[in-house]
């Protein structure tokens, strides 16, 4: 019987973690096609991802790229989720709330800062190498 019971509880726990990243999938869906500048931030790291691809970046260099990337579209999406929240509870535009959606967006600003200058250090030795080999 104990045997049965743990066959069912992993089933239900395996069932919430599917649901989690379905829901989690949802939101990727949801913030690509509804958030401008989740676009646009997923259109720079494509074309930065293939910038990449062409002059063959080592492997450390990806790191940093896929590491500034991540924290980028992460802070974007936090941002759209504090945004999505801040409508969904303001009745009327008070300045706590102003307050909040500038912070969120400044982190963004920050993180997007960030990325482009490690981006410059990371990428600009091997473009120069590319564009005039010895």
């Amino acid at each position: 019987m104990s045997d049965d019971r743990q066959v069912t509880t992993r089933s239900a726990t395996q069932q919430r973690w599917i649901r989690m990243f379905v829901d989690a999938a949802d939101g990727l869906r949801w913030g690509l096609m509804r958030e401008p500048n989740l676009r646009i931030h997923f259109g720079v790291a494509t074309a930065t991802v293939l910038f990449g691809a062409i002059i063959g970046l080592e492997a450390w260099r990806w790191s940093l790229i896929a590491i500034c990337i991540t924290i980028v579209i992460a802070a974007e999406y936090f941002n759209s989720a504090i945004e999505q929240l801040v409508r969904a509870v303001a009745d009327q535009r008070t300045v706590e709330f102003a307050n909040t959606l500038h912070l969120a967006a400044a982190a963004v600003l920050v993180a997007a800062i960030g990325a482009t200058v490690v981006g410059l250090i990371t990428l600009l030795p091997p473009t120069i190498s590319w564009l005039l080999p010895s």
